[in-house]
């Protein structure tokens, strides 16, 4: 018997190395996610802005650079790959974040205005 062959696992090959990542590729991407990570976790305990509105803001800029950068670095996401399926994803994914983050934003200053403390003076006044 002859030893196996490996020209069949060649044949394989659909010429997508593009789309598969490098070393290179994800400690870029590892390190852009710690950092993207790191900042905001330092806006908020040292209270670098001052305005919670301002630091909220960025917060969610951030989160969104953070999102693509996982999209492009470990998701290989982009306009080659997949005969364009992946920018119909990405399309996707950008509708659902400004929903997510908009709604969110939403309901909780919602949330905060409607659920001040009571005065002492209004509970008398409740059955």
């Amino acid at each position: 018997m002859s030893a196996p062959s490996h020209a069949h696992h060649d044949d394989h090959h659909h010429g997508d190395a593009a789309a598969h990542g490098t070393l290179k590729g994800y400690l870029t991407g590892f390190v852009l996610a710690v950092i993207l990570t790191a900042i905001p976790f330092w806006l908020v305990m040292a209270d670098v802005l001052g305005d919670s509105t301002a630091t909220a803001l960025t917060i969610m800029a951030l989160a969104v650079v953070q999102i693509i950068v996982h999209m492009v670095y470990f998701l290989h996401m982009n306009t080659k790959s997949e005969g364009g399926w992946t920018m119909l994803a990405l399309i996707f994914t950008v509708v659902l974040v400004v929903i997510t983050l908009s709604g969110s934003t939403w309901v909780m200053y919602h949330l905060n205005h409607n659920m001040m403390p009571v005065s002492a003076h209004d509970m008398r006044n409740m059955p």
